[in-house]
């Protein structure tokens, strides 16, 4: 990520904000370190107290049974990188470029599945840093990723 950061500075004069990945403090000051202005995050955030993950979601973010991440179009007809799970191993291979209509189709079975707490048939949405999300109050995720905590 730093060196396509440079790139991109080197290419711009607009101010970048580095995305994808960033998850741990050592990510955050080499992204920063590289130039960019900003450091984004997202799935690092999802096990926070403020977040809208359900609780399935969050749980399986932290289960050592889920342990790998792939891109799947299986849940809402474009690429999207998920969890690893029963859905995603058996309709990835044959989900079609259809979003969003692929995304209302599977709506049902989500929410209920989500009710059920049924992970297997869930969107997982996680980067490849999930196990950096922990539950935590969101400003201590920001602390802990600037590293002031």
């Amino acid at each position: 990520m730093p060196d396509l950061v440079t790139a991109v500075r080197h290419t711009v004069a607009l101010p970048v904000i580095a995305t994808g990945g960033i998850a741990t403090p050592a990510d955050v000051a080499a992204v920063l370190q590289a130039g960019a202005q900003a450091a984004m995050v997202g799935t690092v955030l999802l096990r926070t107290d403020e977040s809208g993950a359900s609780a399935p979601h969050k749980a399986a973010l932290a289960d050592p049974d889920f342990d790998t991440t792939v891109i799947t179009r299986a849940f809402p007809g474009r690429p999207a990188r998920a969890l690893r799970n029963h859905f995603t191993d058996r309709y990835s291979a044959h989900a079609p470029a259809g979003y969003p209509a692929l995304h209302h189709l599977t709506s049902p079975l989500r929410k209920a599945a989500t009710a059920a707490g049924d992970t297997d048939l869930i969107h997982l949405w996680a980067g490849t840093g999930f196990r950096q999300a922990r539950t935590e109050p969101v400003a201590h995720t920001a602390e802990r990723l600037t590293g002031r905590l």
